[in-house]
């Protein structure tokens, strides 16, 4: 105590000389008086204002408070993980042992998430706002917090940790050029990356005794990131004789681990309870004791010529070499992980890749207003970063598709994209994207089959589409756009037939949509997916299912005898479900199913004929109105389809995606342009 008022008296001295508060002039001084530790009562004080903090709050009265009652009550997975990470930390101190220590914790944790979702909460956050807490007040150490995380260590606190790996190669640097002993006998210069990381994200308060940890906090926000790469070297120095020594990266930790529990702080006021390292007095341990002012000292005097300004020139040097080595590494992350779902080769993956991330970006800088734009996160997964909305799937169906000289292709590719938008967010990352091209691609012939049965029933496949499949033509962008954006509350209206357009009064029937809705998110779940689980196909549905079948056999060598096939099927079936329907009710009436089959039958003379007469149209859904409502299950599809030999043959037909690729990489920009 007696030590603790006499640097009370040298930092009153200094106020009286230098100025006090945001006046203070920094010298000489001033260092040396934070280097030999901050007193306990001028700690909270003196961070604010080295760190600007105090402007911050002087600036943006009743903030926190504000921020603290909106916070108060969210549940999301930023405060799912602090509550998870609150008893971690500092749980030897008695100040975070009772609820109140922990409830002020939780609201400067929380509040910093709502303010800054982009961050949230990052593990070390916990750790360093429990220091923060016990020399600051709530408010003031909310907006302690506030600078560290956007000014002080910019990118530190996210999922990718940017900032932090770029001050790891800037570390890397500065041990060759100060250590070249170290970096001569130590080949792979990543341990040194790998063990200082937790230095840096916690500014040592995860190695050092709390005790000591404080001197280094007091260090760190009167020199900012300087202090902390001085310090390493310093640490690397003092242990190089035994780094030296070592054969393996485990025993190095355990050196470097042992030296920081010798570190002690014998000017500390905190009762032994709470100090660390007193509790390691008795340990036999081969580092003799070194007081932490003794190491900062020699950590500014050997080290104290690396300027703030050579820092920030290394880190804008090794920047974009730390993200270009981040995005190699997590990209061939996802590729192993797509590759164990599909059947592409490495080499095809990795272009589909490259063309998928390419139409992100052409949309990010094309237009201002992209969804896409506004969906992107830095700090979500990988996988997730890179995502595509309709229109852009759209380009890329047209330029890879299997199936891209179908006539109504633009309306395979909104019901795809409608199928894989699984959070209904009108986005698809890019997992979801190459599993779709390689069913089309590589699937079965029954896979095949089952993903142009699932793109004609909901949620694919909506009460909307009857607006434009009517017409012959194709999906404009703005159509397109607009269904692509449609609510899934939707999926469950029943679509009626094109040639029911000219009857507006007839009423549609009802679907239960929550049936629909857990369907399919059962299926979503399940690893292998049953084909009696999908739901059956209705009248409507059927009709435009086998009009996309008639439009795919376009240009087939085999196109003749595919449209006979399908004829055939299509009465087939129908004649099934109506023999069923005798069994299941013999005294109802059940008209003949030929009106339907003549429907589909007629779809190739359509592409032949396209001025139809709209009366005969309109005639034709005149008799069909009594028709009761026909549903066919894909047992009794696949089943009818197989026995087609030309059915099988075109849809087993191999397609070379590689030439689809190099095709692709010519024309994305042009297909776009003209979209």
């Amino acid at each position: 105590q007696l030590k603790e008022k006499m640097k009370e008296q040298s930092w009153n001295i200094l106020f009286a000389e230098r100025g006090h508060g945001v006046s203070m002039f920094r010298t000489k001084k001033t260092r040396d008086l934070v280097v030999r530790g901050i007193p306990e009562a001028l700690r909270g004080e003196l961070w604010l204002l080295f760190s600007g903090a105090v402007n911050d709050m002087a600036s943006n009265p009743g903030y926190y408070t504000k921020l603290v009652e909106k916070s108060l009550g969210t549940c999301t997975l930023a405060t799912d993980e602090i509550e998870r990470d609150l008893r971690r930390s500092l749980p030897e101190h008695p100040a975070f042992q009772s609820d109140t220590g922990i409830s002020a914790l939780r609201r400067v944790l929380t509040a910093y998430a709502f303010r800054n979702p982009q961050i949230g909460y990052c593990q070390a956050m916990n750790i360093l706002t429990s220091v923060l807490l016990l020399y600051a007040k709530e408010e003031e150490a909310f907006w302690l917090l506030v600078a560290v995380c956007e000014r002080m260590l910019p990118d530190y606190f996210n999922r990718r940790i940017i900032g932090a790996l770029v001050d790891q190669a800037v570390f890397e640097e500065l041990i060759r050029v100060h250590l070249p002993q170290l970096t001569d006998h130590v080949m792979d210069m990543t341990f040194f990356s790998s063990v200082s990381l937790s230095w840096f994200l916690t500014l040592f308060i995860s190695v050092l005794p709390i005790e000591s940890a404080v001197n280094v906090v007091d260090c760190f926000f009167y020199d900012g990131i300087k202090a902390i790469l001085q310090l390493g070297l310093a640490v690397l120095e003092y242990n190089m004789e035994k780094l030296l020594t070592c054969k393996d990266d485990a025993e190095a930790v355990t050196v470097l681990n042992r030296f920081f529990d010798s570190v002690t702080n014998k000017d500390s006021p905190l009762p032994p309870a709470v100090q660390q390292g007193s509790n390691l007095s008795d340990t036999k341990s081969d580092h003799p004791k070194l007081d932490i002012t003794d190491l900062i000292r020699d950590s500014n005097e050997r080290y104290g010529d690396i300027c703030y300004e050579d820092v920030e020139s290394l880190r804008c040097r090794n920047r974009l070499y730390v993200i270009q080595t981040l995005e190699t590494t997590t990209k061939q992350n996802v590729l192993r992980v797509v590759s164990q779902e599909v059947k592409f080769s490495p080499s095809e993956l990795e272009e589909l890749y490259e063309l998928f991330k390419k139409e992100h970006f052409l949309s990010c800088y094309w237009s201002v207003n992209s969804p896409v734009l506004q969906h992107h996160d830095a700090s979500l997964p990988y996988l997730d970063q890179y995502r595509i909305d309709c229109q852009q799937f759209r380009v890329l169906c047209h330029l890879l598709s299997p199936w891209s000289h179908c006539a109504n292709r633009d309306s395979l590719a909104l019901w795809t994209f409608r199928l894989m938008d699984e959070n209904s967010n009108c986005l698809i990352n890019f997992k979801q994207f190459a599993c779709v091209l390689d069913t089309m691609y590589n699937g079965s012939f029954t896979d095949k089959l089952k993903l142009l049965f699932k793109l004609h029933i909901p949620p694919a496949f909506t009460e909307v589409e009857s607006l434009n499949l009517s017409k012959g033509n194709d999906l404009s962008r703005e159509e397109l756009i607009h269904f692509s954006q449609l609510s899934v509350s939707s999926v469950g209206d029943n679509l009626e037939s094109d040639s029911l357009k000219s009857s507006p009064e007839k009423e549609k029937g009802k679907v239960d949509i929550q049936a629909y809705l857990k369907q399919w998110q059962d299926e979503l779940l399940k690893k292998e997916e049953n084909v009696k689980d999908l739901p059956r196909m209705n009248q409507s549905q059927f009709i435009q299912f086998s009009k996309t079948l008639y439009n795919l056999f376009h240009g087939d060598p085999e196109e003749e005898l595919l449209y006979q096939a399908i004829a055939v099927v299509t009465s087939l079936l129908l004649k099934m479900e109506e023999v069923g329907r005798r069994l299941q009710s013999p005294m109802s009436p059940v008209r003949s199913p030929v009106a339907i089959t003549e429907m589909a039958a007629e779809v190739p003379r359509e592409r032949q004929e396209e001025s139809s007469s709209e009366q005969t149209e309109g005639s034709r859904a005149h008799s069909l109105e009594g028709n009761h409502e026909w549903s066919f299950a894909f047992e009794q599809i696949l089943a009818s389809l197989l026995n087609e030999p030309a059915f099988v043959r075109f849809f087993e037909k191999p397609h070379d995606i590689k030439a689809k690729i190099e095709s692709a990489k010519n024309l994305q920009l042009k297909a776009r342009t003209r979209v």
